[in-house]
């Protein structure tokens, strides 16, 4: 196929900033047909993105014969009944991080994927793809930090993004789930391990709405590897200076920082205010070249057919993992990982 023909499940914030990046950059892919709950996005669709199909139901979108493939952006609480109905229809899908909010639900939409192998079923984890990350995890391959044994990774939002949090939270399954995925993907992916304990804490030290919902504005993860290695992962809704999302892998020969600071650039401002530098405001800013990366690595693997390394087991593991981070931070206790 010359071009991919793209369906889109979902057109909130991130359905648009994913339709933008395949409308802008990906040469090899067109939109042809959108699906959103919500009219507004449908009109966004029609006359803004000037799509030629649009739905209410995404059902009606995976009945469009001239379909290649399906992204789905939508809600995270309807991640996996989207995943299975697009696969169940014949189509590769890319979804976006988390695949569910239990571990059961990832295990039915991987059965439903293991019966069709000709169908590429991915979910984005687009930290692989920053170029940083990935040249430090080159620089781990090479032996440059010699034994890696501790990785500390970060997801620090703006305080400016609570309000949007405020209405999010309910549907992303809490501050583990939704910003510590990338975090638990990393860990896993620097120290080659799975985890098997986690112990978490944290609470709700600016916004006590989120405690009044059961979650929190800042918490903190230790966890520990199967093979012995140890990961650090933290989450805040309220940092005052910007997006800091940020990782540290420690080895026996040495250290890899990766994102600090998470600077616009490397100018360094010196005036009546000291010396700084300006910081992202968010995680679009930081991983732009990311996510365009992600989508044209998924887009060339339909075209040309090619598996997806990156199989829907790490999102199963991230789950899982969030999940019980969820659980010692309800707990206040340990928590063992069970597989």
């Amino acid at each position: 196929m010359e071009i991919v023909k793209l369906g889109i499940i979902g057109l909130g914030r991130m359905g648009k900033h994913y339709a933008s990046i395949i409308q802008t950059r990906i040469k090899n892919a067109s939109i042809i047909g959108i699906c959103s709950v919500n009219d507004d996005e449908l009109d966004f669709a029609k006359y803004k993105l000037e799509v030629p199909y649009t739905f209410s139901n995404h059902k009606q979108l995976l009945e469009l014969n001239e379909l290649d493939a399906v992204m789905i952006i939508s809600s995270t609480t309807e991640h996996a009944r989207h995943m299975i109905d697009v696969i169940q229809a014949g189509y590769h899908v890319f979804c976006e991080k988390p695949l569910a909010l239990s571990v059961e639900d990832c295990q039915k939409v991987i059965r439903v994927a293991e019966s069709k192998p000709s169908q590429i079923s991915v979910v984005g984890f687009n930290r692989r793809f920053d170029k940083s990350y990935a040249y430090a995890k080159k620089k781990i391959e090479e032996g440059l930090i010699g034994t890696p044994f501790k990785v500390k990774s970060q997801t620090v939002d703006k305080d400016t993004l609570v309000g949007f949090q405020k209405n999010y939270v309910q549907n992303s399954g809490g501050i583990f789930l939704d910003y510590n995925a990338h975090d638990i993907d990393l860990a896993r992916w620097f120290l080659d391990s799975e985890f098997s304990h986690v112990y978490s804490l944290g609470g709700s030290f600016k916004h006590e709405v989120f405690a009044e919902m059961g979650d929190a504005d800042n918490v903190m993860t230790l966890g520990r590897m199967e093979n012995g290695t140890m990961a650090h992962l933290i989450a805040s809704r309220t940092a005052a200076h910007g997006h800091d999302t940020y990782a540290e892998i420690t080895g026996t020969e040495g250290t890899l920082r990766v994102g600090r600071p998470a600077g616009v650039n490397l100018v360094e401002i010196y005036d009546k205010h000291g010396a700084r530098r300006e910081v992202v405001s968010t995680f679009l800013e930081r991983f732009g070249e990311s996510f365009e990366l992600q989508i044209q690595h998924f887009v060339d693997s339909v075209q040309q057919g090619n598996r997806v390394p990156h199989s829907l087991q790490n999102a199963l593991e991230a789950t899982r993992v969030g999940v019980a981070m969820t659980r010692s931070f309800m707990m206040k206790k340990e928590i063992q990982i069970e597989r």
